[in-house]
């Protein structure tokens, strides 16, 4: 395979990625994740079960669609190896790639098996969509990365970038906390629908309506962590692209913020649950390319008192 054809292909599997992972969504906030029952990879133990439900369709089409992820990730990781020469690191992110795309069909599969779907109000539930959601994100990271790489991007090198390397590992420690507790509100949002927020308030209220009231907080912390490592990036780097890369990471933050707060005044539709996971997982995105293009092998860290770094 040519490199510019591996390149557009990975960046391709990254966009259907998140559009596997939206219609996840879509199947946990429409209730529809006991669609197939307690089975799994089989559905209601049948390969392709005969006059099922609404909520079994959406299900299916879920596990195909995911499915499909997993044989492209595969083919991805191939392709690097045949691409790409040994020790080149978009062979590494390749399998990366394959490997968390491998856990979050298991942690999907556990999920379904152990039964944390539908109407399970467990505290266990919202520990396994934290991990579903830390693996979404690593496996994004990865799919990244993998994509950069094959479009000629340098190497991800945190060491030795002094203050760089902290903005970035703050702003993506931060979102990646976010991004948990905002996955645990959405389940919230899908088990007590229609649910005012000040009912978040009571201390006998359930865990999953109280994050309610905390996420909004953690979100204003994380904002002021992402918009200032953004800015300080944007400002001791001169490559435009770290500019670009910074600019978008706090535009979509604060369109993140603003979709939020409408989030909330609507009680959480479905359509808005997921307009939010997809802004969530193109900050991401976008945070970990930022990372990359400002943190790499050809960067290194200037002296306190200059403002911008040279290339080594």
């Amino acid at each position: 395979m040519k490199p510019r054809t591996f390149a557009k292909l990975a960046w391709a599997a990254l966009a259907y990625t998140v559009a596997v992972i939206l219609w996840g969504a879509y199947v946990r906030a429409t209730g529809s994740g006991a669609g197939c029952g307690a089975h799994w990879p089989l559905c209601n133990g049948e390969v392709i079960p005969r006059g099922g439900t609404t909520e079994t369709i959406v299900e299916l089409t879920h596990r195909v669609t995911s499915g499909l992820t997993w044989i492209l990730a595969a083919f991805l990781y191939l392709a690097a190896r045949r691409t790409a020469p040994a020790g080149a690191p978009v062979r590494r992110a390749a399998g990366w790639t394959f490997f968390f795309m491998t856990t979050e069909s298991l942690v999907g599969a556990s999920i379904v098996l152990l039964e944390l779907v539908a109407d399970d109000q467990s505290l266990a539930r919202g520990w396994w969509m934290g991990a579903h959601l830390v693996n979404t994100f690593l496996l994004l990271t990865s799919m990244s990365l993998t994509a950069w790489y094959a479009s000629g991007g340098e190497r991800l090198r945190l060491r030795g970038q002094g203050a760089a390397a902290w903005a970035v590992l703050a702003a993506l420690g931060g979102t990646l906390l976010l991004g948990v507790s905002g996955a645990v509100t959405a389940l919230g949002d899908t088990l007590f629908p229609h649910t005012p927020l000040e009912e978040g308030l009571s201390p006998t209220a359930h865990l999953f309506l109280q994050l309610r009231v905390f996420h909004p907080l953690i979100a204003l912390v994380v904002a002021l962590v992402v918009l200032f490592g953004a800015g300080y990036l944007a400002a001791t780097r001169s490559e435009a692209r770290v500019r670009r890369f910074a600019l978008a990471a706090g535009g979509l933050f604060v369109a993140q913020m603003a979709i939020g707060y409408v989030n909330v005044q609507l009680l959480a539709p479905v359509w808005m649950q997921i307009v939010h996971l997809f802004v969530a997982d193109a900050l991401w995105i976008t945070l970990s390319l930022l990372a990359v293009a400002a943190c790499n092998e050809g960067v290194v860290a200037a002296p306190c008192s200059e403002a911008a770094v040279t290339r080594a």
